[in-house]
């Protein structure tokens, strides 16, 4: 018997993506309220971004809401997605990643990454084209650190002396790590030197999703040549979805905020793209040729997010995690209904969670005629040997039937 692989985990991914043209402390709320809705729908895992300009992905400490949400939660677990290795110093990122992991008894994952947004940088005096150089040169620092070693380097923006964490790790043998991926082998290169997870941020998009065979390709070349071992398990893929119960409702849900977030773009990028001015040419283009930094939406119903995991599937060979991405174009009552579609439907039919339940019933329909004809012959025995008592006590008593009919027999 060939063993069966193991499920495919489910979770989002928060950058947030929040208008500014509502309560942010209640859209602060509303994201730990969702991973509280997330637990209680089965979902695995919730990773959460960290923003420092923009207005609109606007939690600036993904280990403060960590902590937050950890207290609020009891199985989900929970990752940074991503630090900005850049913006801090190696032992005292290591330091707070290795206190949340106690402190949520192991359910931390530390995602790492170079730093997305330019504005982010610029107000740090980061040059923008020195991020990746410089998360690389922390990761050589922060994972020995977790794995319990004594770190000393230098280099142009950092120092450590002999510098080493005071607690042991709660997870065996460290804290999961998972580095982000988008175009770029950085990410995969990366991963696979260190041996670590990696978290494809652009897998919908068009080239993304091409590039997926080779980003895992260079993951697993450069981890054989460090002499590391990397797994397809701790490969998250993150994609946009909205699910709703017919495709014309998920798609009327996203007239809600999706022309806010093509703002948002808007001034990131310096100006408002051709399509940006409707929704319907908005959702036209991000289903089909995809949005820069989001990737490809599926817009649908369960069986269409079915489909589309599928087809991820197929193109990466295999991955461990799927992240929804959180785009909040829908109302929060929208948006929680398509997570629950998703747990309800999507997650038990990509994974053939009822594969069981499915063959114990058409057991039972092959041989309805055997089981069923005994049924009805034991119940038939039972009044008869009520009657022939009764007959024995001179037929005191109520008698039972009249007539067999109802004892005869079904057709098998």
């Amino acid at each position: 018997m060939s063993e069966t692989p193991a499920p495919l985990r489910f979770g989002a991914f928060l950058a947030p993506f929040h208008p500014d043209d509502e309560n942010p402390t209640e859209q602060l709320h509303r994201d730990v309220a969702l991973i509280e809705h997330l637990e209680a729908c089965g979902y695995d895992e919730a990773w959460i971004g960290e923003h420092h300009s923009a207005g609109f992905e606007i939690i600036a400490s993904p280990e403060l809401f960590i902590a937050h949400a950890a207290a609020k939660t009891s199985r989900i677990r929970l990752g940074t997605g991503v630090v900005s290795l850049p913006y801090h110093n190696p032992l005292m990122t290591a330091d707070r990643i290795l206190l949340l992991d106690h402190l949520t008894r192991g359910r931390v994952m530390f995602g790492v990454g170079p730093g997305q947004l330019p504005t982010d940088a610029f107000m740090m005096g980061i040059d923008v084209p020195q991020q990746r150089r410089m998360m690389n040169e922390s990761l050589d620092a922060v994972v020995p650190l977790l794995r319990g070693e004594i770190v000393t380097c230098k280099t142009d923006w950092f120092e450590l002396n002999e510098a080493r964490l005071q607690l042991p790790p709660y997870q065996h043998p460290m804290v999961e790590m998972a580095v982000a991926s988008a175009i770029s082998p950085t990410g995969a290169i990366a991963a696979g030197r260190h041996g670590i997870g990696l978290l494809s941020l652009a897998a919908s998009g068009i080239e993304g999703y091409a590039q997926l065979p080779k980003h895992w390709q260079v993951c697993e070349e450069t981890a054989r040549a460090s002499g590391k071992h990397v797994d397809r398990r701790n490969w998250r893929l993150v994609a946009p979805m909205h699910i709703a119960e017919t495709r014309e409702q998920a798609r009327a849900a996203l007239e809600h905020g999706t022309l806010r977030l093509m703002r948002y773009l808007e001034h990131l990028g310096g100006g408002l793209p051709p399509y940006a001015n409707s929704t319907d040419a908005t959702l036209e283009e991000w289903s089909t040729k995809g949005i820069v930094a989001f990737g490809r939406i599926t817009i649908g119903t369960p069986d269409d997010a079915v489909a589309m995991i599928e087809e991820f599937r197929r193109q990466s060979g295999g991955f461990g995690a799927f992240l929804l991405l959180a785009h909040n174009c829908a109302d929060p009552v929208a948006t929680r209904k398509s997570y629950e579609l998703i747990a309800r439907y999507v997650m038990p039919a990509v994974n053939r969670m009822n594969r069981n339940r499915g063959a114990s019933l058409d057991w039972a329909k092959a041989n309805s005629g055997k089981f069923i004809g005994a049924m009805f012959q034991g119940i038939g025995g039972a009044i008869q040997q009520y009657e022939d008592e009764r007959k024995k006590r001179g037929g005191a008593g109520t008698a039972w039937v009249d007539a067999p009919s109802e004892l005869t027999e079904p057709d098998a």
